[in-house]
């Protein structure tokens, strides 16, 4: 790693961050422009965290690197998350033991001091608190801009645990401080001001694309268990799958030893009302069925999404949208976005980590959803051909059939 010059504004913020004292990082001019207050958890002191809440919105955020979110079970706050700058909030948490109501500097700075301790571990803290931990990008810089990369560069920098605090610096009106005013308050207080787009400039080894893998400790899944499942089709390898980003749990059905060049493969969505409750408006229940009794024919893998449930809207969502099939006579896509939902929010990246986890670079897919194609095409992952699933229609499903084929693209 390269060693910044002495005397220079980037060693002087570092020197600083290394001591515990707060440094002003200001973003880049075309994401928000403004300037947050950052320094590391491992130090942070009550003195210090009372003085960022009195001279910022008092929202404490911890920038953390995706392994240490992962060792302390910290899922996604949201499975939808729509925030516009893709900051990947996770649920909220205060330490189980030594704070009162915490919200107060020392309740909140005991917090901030056991995320980055070494030694924590989930059951150190308890969901939902007051202080809202980030998951940085697992490219750091190099996937994205913002200050709670910048954090975490910060932290590895002044070689701390890579566990940071942020927080939004705001005037006496409550509005966040721009630049300039960044720059007044840093001034006023004796404290270093750096860009983020400095900190990336100045540092190639945060801003060079790390490679990930599955499996390692920044992918975005991590295997957990394994055991043999018995079937009506025959036995499978059942391989347990968390979901870093999420928190859904999947779970991949191996049969044989699925390796080499085209393996069969199914990508099969979580739905509840087909699989489990025997609905007939749609074929899940059967897709789930056929794919199976290929796989173990064949040999190869069925990864099983949780999360996917109404093309990704939900069950109660769902519910909605049949309803209004029901009431007006809607398709399923038009019934989505009456609800104002998304025609399909499912996405496949925790599909493509599992078949990197697998080693499966190639396959032969059971799907006639060529978005699917496409998802896992851009992942790395070869599709050399497709298998569609077909022979289901029903009476009950025969409308559902033909909106995914008319308006979705499906082969059915």
């Amino acid at each position: 790693m390269a060693t910044p010059p002495r005397n220079s504004q980037m060693w002087d913020a570092i020197k600083a961050f290394s001591d515990g004292l707060p440094v002003i990082v200001c973003d880049d001019d075309d994401r928000e422009g403004e300037a947050d207050i950052v320094m590391s958890a491992q130090l942070a002191s009550p003195a210090w965290i009372g003085w960022t809440i009195t001279h910022s919105s008092g929202l404490l955020c911890a920038p953390m690197s995706p392994a240490r979110a992962d060792l302390l079970d910290l899922p996604a706050m949201v499975k939808d998350n729509r925030d516009p700058r893709g900051t990947a909030y996770t649920v909220t948490v205060d330490a189980s033991a030594g704070i009162t109501t915490g919200i107060g500097a020392r309740d909140r700075t005991r917090t901030l001091n056991l995320l980055a301790e070494p030694a924590s571990t989930a059951s150190d803290f308890i969901r939902p608190g007051h202080v809202l931990p980030l998951r940085g990008h697992p490219q750091g810089l190099a996937g994205r801009r913002g200050h709670t990369e910048a954090a975490i560069a910060l932290c590895e920098l002044a070689e701390l645990a890579p566990v940071g605090v942020i927080a939004e610096a705001v005037d006496t009106h409550g509005e966040p401080l721009t630049r300039v005013s960044g720059h007044a308050l840093a001034v006023e207080h004796s404290l270093p001001i750096i860009d983020v787009a400095q900190l990336a400039a100045a540092y190639p080894d945060f801003v060079t694309p790390r490679k990930v893998s599955a499996g390692a400790p920044e992918s975005r899944v991590s295997r957990y268990a394994s055991t043999t499942i018995s079937t009506r089709h025959g036995d499978f390898t059942a391989i347990g799958y968390r979901d870093c980003r999420t928190g859904d749990e999947h779970i991949a059905m191996v049969a044989g030893r699925p390796t080499g060049s085209d393996v069969t493969v199914r990508v099969h969505s979580e739905c509840l009302t087909s699989e489990s409750l025997g609905s007939l408006r749609c074929d899940c229940a059967e897709q789930l069925d056929a794919s199976l009794a290929i796989i173990a024919r064949r040999g190869g893998v069925l990864i099983y999404l949780r999360g996917h449930e109404g093309r990704g809207i939900g069950l109660t969502s769902k519910l909605a949208a049949y309803r209004l099939q029901d009431d007006r006579g809607l398709d399923t896509v038009d019934a989505n976005l009456a609800i104002n939902a998304p025609v399909d929010a499912r996405e496949y990246g925790a599909a493509v980590e599992i078949l990197g986890d697998l080693g499966i670079p190639r396959v032969r897919l059971l799907t006639g959803n060529l978005a699917k194609v496409s998802a896992l095409t851009e992942g790395g992952i070869t599709v050399a051909d497709i298998e569609p699933l077909t022979g289901f229609r029903t009476p009950a499903n025969s409308r559902y059939l033909a909106a995914k084929q008319a308006r979705l693209g499906h082969v059915c």
